[in-house]
């Protein structure tokens, strides 16, 4: 759906999901470095078909794709992964990002495509927070894609972007593609961060009451193996999710199956089997932890989709 909207490609972060959207998408960027020799191996076949690109921060990382795809006709896009502020993965200055570059382009089977980075440091604030971040970020690109100019290098592709600084890229003259992900079901994280409204929330989890024992809490069975144990970046004092039915509740405490859920600001509180909705503090991981997911059509009544869930576990 997001191809036939005008996406021009997919990011996915390892091999076994590059292997299955090949299906579907002609041209994958592997935003973590593949570095296990099976793995190597896997992703070299897709050449022959696809476009595929992998972000790097490490030379050791470039000769384990060498090794693999050197021997071939074919040859896998190299992107550098820069650090711009996150400090998580990627090469420290503009000066190392041109070390492994001038690495890149001496090396076989690969080709120096670019730049990828990543700014989830500007993820926990408002969007006008972001402005001088962002601009930093440019700045930061700017110094090293000079500096690859001057070193008779190309930068064809400068990948970044996240869900909440998707709609301010343009601060990054710099930037030709942006990933955003979340946005594809939103979460707590975006809302509040300001780049979300409850309703953009497509994503939610049912949850039932399983216990009213404790004077003041009520008891879901939707533990950290469904919800995460993440906190809401911007908020972390806020709980683990926002309950629709009760917004005044807050899920103060999880263990592997119980949300405990303290209700002692709420006008009202919750019954012992009543269904409540959960909007996560961050949906990427409760999706990979759900095994059902429902589909709601426009205009489905709620009531039938609870009746479906009945039998089942928490699902989103």
């Amino acid at each position: 759906m997001q191809l036939a909207r005008g996406a021009v490609g997919l990011t996915v972060a390892k091999v076994g999901e590059a292997l299955v959207m090949a299906q579907v998408c002609d041209d994958l960027l592997l935003a973590y470095p593949a570095l296990n020799p099976a793995r190597c191996s896997e992703l070299a076949r897709l050449p022959r078909t696809k476009r595929v690109f992998i972000a790097v921060d490490s030379v050791e990382a470039v000769d384990a794709i060498s090794t693999v795809v050197g021997s071939s006709r074919h040859t896998i896009g190299i992107l550098v992964d820069l650090d711009v502020g996150h400090h998580r993965t990627g090469v420290q200055t503009p000066a190392d990002a041109l070390e492994l570059a001038q690495y890149i382009d001496r090396s076989s089977g690969v080709c120096l495509d670019g730049i990828l980075f990543f700014p989830g440091h500007l993820s926990h604030g408002p969007p006008e927070a972001n402005v001088s971040g962002l601009q930093a970020i440019s700045a930061l690109l700017a110094e090293t894609l000079d500096l690859w100019r001057r070193s008779g290098l190309h930068a064809r592709i400068v990948s970044g972007g996240s869900t909440p600084s998707a709609m301010q890229s343009h601060l990054i003259p710099e930037l030709t593609e942006f990933r955003p992900g979340t946005y594809i079901f939103n979460d707590m994280n975006c809302v509040r961060s300001g780049c979300a409204t409850l309703e953009d929330c497509a994503a939610r989890i049912v949850a039932t009451v399983a216990s009213t024992a404790v004077p003041g809490q009520v008891v879901l069975d939707a533990g950290s193996k469904t919800l995460t144990s993440d906190r809401c970046g911007p908020a972390p004092d806020s709980g683990h999710g926002f309950i629709v039915e009760y917004p005044a509740a807050k899920i103060a405490k999880l263990s592997e199956e119980h949300a405990q859920m303290d209700v002692t600001q709420c006008d009202r509180s919750p019954t012992i089997g009543e269904r409540v909705t959960i909007i996560p503090n961050h949906i990427c991981p409760c999706i990979n932890l759900q095994d059902n997911v429902w589909w709601q059509e426009p205009g489905e009544a709620p009531q039938s989709l609870l009746v479906l869930k009945q039998a089942n576990p928490p699902t989103v």
